[in-house]
């Protein structure tokens, strides 16, 4: 069998192509599918979801880099001439479809690695090449954009795969011509083939859909505002306004650091350099917890059996300002999912005459607030939550 195409064929490496991307995307779409159905409110089910998505991913960027090959072959190779070139309508749709499968042979999987590589959270591609893009930052918004392109584009590849085959089943059963026996086995037709000239309008056309679809999909793009599930109230007086900050917590989860960050927050703050009483203030912070973005997990971080918003839609840290051997802590009581917990949080402080700045860290466990109780597997979600605080404050 030749390897290249002929007039009347296609050679061994196109139909080595066709199949073996046809078989990567269907196998990735179904895996995507039943992923995103599986439930996650276990360790065992969230470390199933993961490994689904994992795979996804991973044949994902496969075919793209199989469909990058296959297009540059299709660009270079002769495609062997129709078998009813008078049919002309029938000609321009074929060709339409095969444009927008090659565009999603390229959008599909790049809309999704954007997406992966602009959020930090479970299933990595399993590829020794890191998680991250060049020029691709890790935001929030990036990943929201690249997701609502992603579903578009699925949606027409899938379009078009279904166009596809069922042209190929048209011609087949009731043409009953070589065309799908072409790529199928080889079988050359027709006998005396007439040149057919490939015109440019089915490319323009698919450009044009496609240049619809991303059109579409920017309307799909959620908010990146946090959305205030219940709005913290104003600060406790104090001495000290905050001008800027941000407050982030990060975990592992299934062996991958997650970084996410509150939104919404306030702090009442009184501080004085000089000690009264072997005391510096006191400081009490309140946080929307609705307003956490975490990656990838925001949804799930969010629900019952994390943060549970909708039962505790704000968590308050009321602590004494002390001094510490390394600079100060507030030691204090921190409320979260309406458990009280003591809390000391140590934190540098560099004052520039009525400028503050603070940053602190602290390392609490999910456990103590009652929280993934039935995570109990430390692989699938750590017990461990880094509490990072970096904050400007200007003397009132």
């Amino acid at each position: 069998m030749p390897a290249r195409n002929s007039d009347t064929r296609f050679g061994t490496v196109t139909r080595t192509f066709h199949w073996l991307v046809a078989l990567l995307i269907l196998t990735a779409i179904l895996l995507g599918v039943i992923a995103n159905r599986l439930p996650h409110d276990t360790a065992e089910a969230l470390a199933r979801k993961a490994q689904l998505f994992s795979f996804h991913k991973t044949l994902g960027l496969a075919a793209f880099f199989l469909g990058l090959a296959r297009i540059l072959w299709a660009l270079e190779e002769r495609r062997p001439v129709p078998l009813h070139p008078q049919r002309k309508v029938e000609l321009t749709l074929a060709w339409l479809v095969h444009w927008i499968l090659y565009l999603s042979l390229v959008a599909v999987p790049l809309s999704g690695w954007v997406h992966h590589a602009a959020m930090t959270g479970f299933a990595p591609i399993l590829w020794p090449f890191g998680q991250t893009l060049p020029f691709v930052p890790q935001s929030q918004a990036v990943a929201n954009a690249a997701g609502a392109a992603h579903w578009v584009f699925t949606r027409l590849l899938g379009l078009a795969i279904l166009l596809h085959i069922a042209g190929a089943m048209k011609h087949h059963l009731i043409d009953r011509d070589a065309t799908l026996l072409r790529m199928l086995r080889g079988v050359s037709a027709p006998d005396r083939p007439h040149p057919v000239r490939h015109a440019a309008l089915p490319a323009i056309l698919a450009l044009a859909l496609y240049s619809t679809a991303a059109g579409l999909a920017t309307l799909l793009v959620p908010n990146t505002e946090a959305v205030a599930s219940a709005p913290p109230p104003p600060p406790a007086a104090g001495n000290w306004t905050v001008e800027d900050g941000t407050l982030s917590i990060t975990v592992r989860q299934m062996g991958a650091e997650v970084t996410g960050s509150f939104a919404a927050w306030t702090a009442g703050i009184t501080f004085d350099e000089t000690p009264t009483e072997g005391r510096h203030g006191s400081v009490v912070v309140t946080i929307d917890t609705g307003s956490l973005t975490l990656g990838s997990v925001t949804r799930q971080a969010q629900e019952a059996e994390f943060f549970d918003v909708a039962t505790h839609p704000t968590a308050t840290f009321s602590a004494d300002i002390l001094p510490a051997p390394d600079g100060y802590a507030a030691q204090g009581t921190l409320t979260l999912r309406g458990v009280d917990r003591p809390v000391t949080l140590p934190f540098s402080l560099l004052i520039d005459g009525d400028t503050a700045r603070m940053t602190g860290t602290v390392t609490l466990d999910r456990r103590d607030f009652g929280m993934g109780q039935s995570y109990d597997d430390e692989a699938a979600v750590g017990f461990p939550v880094v509490v990072d605080v970096v904050l400007t404050a200007a003397r009132s």
